[in-house]
């Protein structure tokens, strides 16, 4: 299984509620799919640069999840569908990360 994140931009006119029932659906696609959540970040609202749907503002969301190749599909495919989410992107995470190196010093 590979990490994944998805980033959500939420409507700012949905209700707490309604946020929630969204992130249910989500969970329960990823752990149907034989999939696990890792972590689930609400950063809140935010104003956007540019007007998304005639919005100046939006509410994100970061999922955190370790999934099969089959699973970004099949989610990616209900956010679509659902009301509500403006944009999504989805990553993979890189597996380990490297430690930054330090450049020797060389005397001139």
């Amino acid at each position: 299984m590979r990490k994944m994140e998805t980033l959500l931009l939420l409507s700012p006119e949905l209700s707490v509620e309604e946020r929630e029932t969204i992130l249910t659906t989500l969970t329960g696609v990823i752990e149907r799919e034989k999939g696990a959540v890792l972590a689930v970040d609400h950063w809140g609202m935010r104003d956007l640069a540019y007007p998304v749907r005639k919005q100046m503002r939006g509410y994100y969301v970061r999922l955190e999840y370790a999934a099969p190749s089959t699973l970004v599909a099949e989610l990616e495919r209900i956010i679509r569908i659902t009301d509500g989410i403006f944009k999504f992107i989805t990553v993979r995470l890189a597996d380990e990360v490297a430690e930054p190196t330090q450049p020797s010093e060389e005397v001139a």
